[in-house]
């Protein structure tokens, strides 16, 4: 699946496994975020097939209209308000996505599996 938008120097089409490994990246690299883990353990059986360690818990959706729907499932550090890394881990994939993309995202929603020292 790829999301597409025009503009003047053509059609441009992106993977969503592409958008995942970006979100990933920038869901690691945030304060607080320990891991990223599957949703579910059909995920995980095909996740280890595919060399992507960073769209592992990460799942794109997306509708006509190219608004981009992002579900993150991390592990957080112990001992930090929940709320506040959520919060701001939602406005930072947010933005490095429709950076990335040039295209809109509608929602980030993260989803706290755990917490680890």
């Amino acid at each position: 699946m790829a999301v597409s938008t025009k503009n003047y120097y053509g059609d441009i089409e992106i993977s969503s496994d592409a958008i995942a490994a970006v979100a990933g990246f920038s869901t690691l690299e945030s304060y607080g975020v320990v891991d990223l883990v599957s949703k579910g353990i059909k995920n995980s059986i095909c996740r280890l097939f595919k060399k992507q360690p960073y769209a592992k818990g990460i799942v794109v959706n997306y509708n006509n209209e190219n608004r981009i729907f992002i579900d993150i499932y991390c592990v957080l550090k112990y001992g930090i308000s929940l709320s506040a890394v959520a919060e701001s881990l939602k406005k930072t994939v947010k933005y490095t996505v429709e950076d990335f993309t040039g295209m809109i995202v509608d929602t980030v929603n993260v989803h706290v599996v755990g917490v680890r020292i």
